[in-house]
């Protein structure tokens, strides 16, 4: 029972957390308005400027931050213990993640739907905007290139998510075209795709489906690439309600209605276990409390802390609350549920990935060796660093444990494990034609200041951000021959970056949020402890890759230029604003 405790214990703490602290901030701290107009209102263009309801910009928003992230991140960190990985989500993700993307989006609400990039150049200084629009642009840049590698393993791992992940194209575009010319209610239309999709997940890989399913998993990786980053570009220059609402929308209540059946089927586990062949398990933790040093793992501090962004925090959500989310709410008192209640759906995402790592796959998991239940089931996953690194096993530790808490509502294996595919597969094709849109802002700003002007249009925005990142994105893995068999990994080459990178972007975004509050005079004494953390924890993590240990990119025994020159560069940048920052902190000292 102790599963069940933690999970509902977590709900309720998050639940408070929202009608509390997510309140105080959105009514005194932020004093959010129903009668302010919104970016969305005063610049509706139709395009990226649209007034949307709630229920779907929530849709948008939940998906584009998750991703995979929620799933990979804690599934990997339970190697170091169920109780760091936990609490660090927990308190992460309440009074620093939350806020974070609470405070991203309503200081771009109050500054005409602007990136906090933008932002940065009038409330710390012009250079600093520069920097920080550079920092953007890597790390988006990062996310393009991987992302399609990352969406065609999962779908070489599960097969049976390619049909309903394909479909929900269609569907999003017809959904998004009847809702914006009829303005009628979601209730009905979401019905009946909600039944769409998980009938498409039954019967998606029966006969001719099955066939094309093992047709297009059996796909080169680069050519996944270069279809996705096609999409991307359409995704992205396509007026926001035709496909990137719709489908964000489409996937949100797929994805929370498979969070619940997670949660009723841990819940059944809880009571009455699970029939594996002839014995049946009880549902309960079976990974170590803490486990401070695991067989090649890096140390726990600071890499708990990166391991796991998305589900405690994570600066690539800056750039979905002031990019695209911004653009989008109609009413400014929308923003606590979209900022500040996604991250706490995340978050509680991350608490049943845990759960499902630490305990569900304790109920079994097959492999080479047979069936494995409780520790060994476990230490098949992570006995080792190695061992629990690989996108399969991380996935699979997760996917396997959540398949089981199905299993014990008396869903078959095959079909649990085709919604869990579904499940992730969806996530991470959101982030992907969502980062490219906000590749596309960013481009745009960064253009704008060089007075480049072929890329300060959107089509010249987002072909050079595709092109850039297909380029990245097509070499081989490290140290492998080119190939088409082996092509479209290259985005492995600068990967080991973005953990550090994205949490950089998240101190960076604080610094932001903590001088425009400044400006307003409100107080700040909740958010600098937060700017503080994000800004020391990864910039350590980046000084411990580049400089300590055998595998350090600089001083190691293989040293990776590459790695050591953008490394080395982030951290200059990250020096460089937090200087230009001191020196905007004397200036309003000197004023006020």
């Amino acid at each position: 029972m102790t599963v069940l405790l933690i999970a509902i214990l977590s709900a309720l703490f998050y639940l408070i957390a929202y009608n509390t602290y997510g309140k105080w901030l959105g009514s005194k701290l932020f004093k959010l308005s129903a009668k302010a107009i919104t970016p969305a209102v005063e610049l509706e263009d139709g395009n990226d400027y649209v007034p949307t309801d709630k229920g779907v910009i929530f849709g948008h928003h939940f998906t584009s931050i998750a991703g995979t992230g929620p799933i990979v991140g804690p599934a990997l960190a339970v190697i170091w213990g169920w109780v760091p990985a936990v609490i660090w989500v927990l308190l992460g993700s309440v009074f620093i993640g939350a806020v974070h993307d609470f405070g991203a989006l309503v200081v771009s609400l109050r500054n005409k739907g602007q990136t906090v990039g933008d932002i940065a150049g009038r409330v710390l200084s012009p250079r600093a905007r520069m920097l920080f629009l550079s920092l953007l642009f890597l790390a988006l840049t990062i996310v393009l290139a991987i992302f399609g590698l990352v969406i065609a393993a999962v779908f070489k791992i599960y097969p049976t998510s390619i049909f309903p992940c394909l479909l929900q194209i269609p569907i999003a575009m017809g959904i998004g075209i009847f809702l914006h010319r009829k303005k009628v209610s979601l209730l009905i239309p979401s019905l009946l795709t909600l039944g769409l999709m998980y009938l498409s997940v039954a019967f998606g890989n029966v006969g001719m489906l099955a066939d094309l399913n093992a047709f297009l998993a059996g796909l080169p990786v680069i050519a996944w690439v270069v279809i996705l980053l096609v999409y991307s570009y359409i995704a992205s220059v396509l007026p926001v309600w035709v496909l990137l609402q719709p489908r964000d929308f489409i996937n949100s209540l797929q994805l929370l209605t498979s969070l619940a059946l997670i949660f009723a089927g841990l819940i059944a586990a809880s009571f009455l276990g699970l029939q594996v062949g002839e014995e049946k398990q009880q549902l309960e933790i079976i990974a170590p409390a803490f486990r401070l040093a695991p067989e090649g793992a890096p140390p726990i501090f600071p890499f708990l802390f990166v391991t796991v962004a998305c589900g405690a925090v994570s600066g690539f959500h800056c750039l979905v609350s002031s990019g695209t989310s911004s653009k989008q709410l109609k009413c400014e008192t929308d923003a606590r549920a979209v900022g500040y209640g996604s991250m706490l759906t995340e978050g509680f995402l991350a608490i049943i990935v845990i759960l499902a790592c630490v305990a569900g796959i304790g109920l079994g998991v097959v492999t080479e060796n047979g069936v494995l239940t409780g520790e060994a089931a476990y230490l098949a996953r992570y006995e080792t660093w190695a061992s629990a690194k690989g996108l399969g096993a991380k996935l699979g530790a997760f996917v396997d444990g959540a398949a089981n808490f199905l299993q014990a509502l008396g869903i078959s294996r095959d079909f649990a494990v085709a919604v869990m595919g579904v499940f992730v597969a969806s996530f991470a094709a959101t982030t992907l034609d969502t980062a490219c849109r906000l590749q596309r802002y960013v481009t745009q700003e960064l253009a704008g200041q060089l007075k480049i002007k072929p890329l300060t249009s959107k089509h010249g925005a987002t072909i050079f951000a595709v092109i850039l990142a297909g380029l990245l994105a097509a070499p081989p893995a490290p140290g492998a021959e080119w190939s088409w068999a082996t092509m479209g990994k290259g985005g492995l080459l600068l990967w080991p970056l973005f953990g550090a990178t994205n949490q950089l972007l998240g101190g960076l975004a604080f610094l932001v949020i903590v001088f425009w509050l400044k400006q307003q005079k409100a107080p700040t004494w909740f958010v600098i402890p937060s700017a503080v953390v994000m800004l020391l924890l990864p910039g350590y993590a980046m000084y411990h890759q580049l400089f300590v240990g055998p595998g350090a990119w600089l001083t190691g025994d293989s040293p990776s230029v590459l790695l050591s020159v953008f490394g080395i560069a982030t951290v200059i940048l990250e020096v460089w604003v937090i200087m230009e920052a001191v020196a905007a902190w004397k200036r309003f000292e000197r004023v006020g």
